[in-house]
């Protein structure tokens, strides 16, 4: 069993032409920035939005091929957790289960049974009758997880099923999610824009950026081959581009990166975070990649603190808190970055 799309839309500025083939039992995650098209992709393969042309085929059975074949939402095989989870107010959180299951003609009784099963099943036997105002934020998804998976669809789609939770629950609630996906053999298809619920979540990432796949693959392979600044961003490192010149880079924005090996040709550079020294001074002795810049934000993680340096060689460093104190580091200050040769990576763009 497997789903195998090519989903053509257009939507005002929309241009939508994905293709996307996912296999039982596996998990994909939809990532790319604000209006590339993932949405738009979760709802035209739910049925909600009827695709202008291409196919959508799962599990052997056409659900829309653009002309004459549209099989209306409430007739697939799939199972949808939506980002606000839209639970119905005035029913119990078993009656809301229930509720998917008499939509699939389950007489009363027996839907009844297997929704008290399903809630059992991810901790809430003592919630059956709490109305979904009664809930806290990681119970009405697993509310809503559950109303989707006891249909036992072919096809679970989850639109951003952890943007409505507190930071506080997110963890805890991304780890119960990933457990119970686990549990359902069918095929995972969720929408995200948080690169941590993408990695924890997901067996491989799919990009999209202005309609369009630009990358895919495992979150690991995004972060040593990052195919566009969304990408490299997403992944946590800093991403330059340019042309080879045999020791170097002449890059895009101006100046060039010493990099052994640079060839010739259109290239990428990775260059991670924790690469990236900082100095108030220009770097005394043979550092050749060092560039003035100005701070642009600082961002503490923990024991981490990121740095983000704007100038004709835009990077971000990771520095530690100590490191941040003794610079003196706030926007505005003026700083030297500067990087390894060594600790550059390259390959062909």
């Amino acid at each position: 069993m497997k789903l195998d799309a090519h989903v053509c839309v257009t939507l005002g500025k929309l241009d939508l032409d994905v293709a996307l083939t996912v296999d039982a039992g596996e998990t994909v995650a939809i990532v790319g920035p604000n209006g590339a098209g993932k949405t738009t992709l979760l709802r035209a393969l739910a049925g909600l939005v009827p695709i202008d042309h291409g196919r959508i085929e799962l599990a052997g059975t056409v659900l829309d091929d653009g002309t004459e074949i549209f099989v209306p939402p409430e007739h697939r095989p799939i199972g949808v957790v939506f980002q606000e989870y839209l639970l119905f107010p005035n029913l119990s959180a078993l009656e809301n289960v229930a509720f998917g299951l008499r939509s699939r003609n389950v007489r009363r009784a027996e839907a009844r049974a297997m929704a008290a099963q399903w809630l059992d099943k991810v901790g809430l036997a003592d919630r059956h009758s709490a109305k979904p105002q009664e809930l806290s934020g990681g119970q009405a998804q697993r509310v809503a997880l559950v109303r989707a998976l006891a249909t036992r669809p072919q096809l679970l789609l989850l639109d951003e099923p952890l943007a409505a939770l507190d930071q506080t629950a997110r963890t805890d609630v991304r780890h119960e999610l990933r457990t119970h996906l686990a549990t359902f053999d069918g095929i995972r298809v969720l929408v995200s824009h948080d690169p941590l619920d993408a990695a924890t979540l997901a067996d491989r990432l799919v990009v999209i950026e202005h309609g369009r796949v630009v990358q895919s693959g495992t979150f690991a392979d995004l972060a040593t081959r990052p195919r566009s600044r969304y990408v490299a961003e997403l992944a946590g490192v800093n991403l330059l581009t340019g042309t080879g010149r045999g020791d170097h880079l002449d890059l895009h924005g101006g100046d060039q990166l010493v990099a052994p090996g640079a060839g010739s040709g259109p290239a990428f550079a990775v260059v991670r975070p924790h690469s990236v020294s900082l100095s108030l001074e220009r770097p005394a002795g043979s550092a050749r990649n060092a560039w003035p810049g100005t701070v642009d934000s600082v961002e503490v993680l923990g024991e981490r603190v990121r740095v983000r340096v704007a100038g004709v060689v835009p990077l971000t460093a990771e520095i530690t808190p100590s490191a941040l104190h003794d610079l003196d580091l706030r926007e505005g200050v003026s700083v030297w970055t500067s990087v390894k040769a060594t600790d550059i990576t390259l390959f062909p763009a």
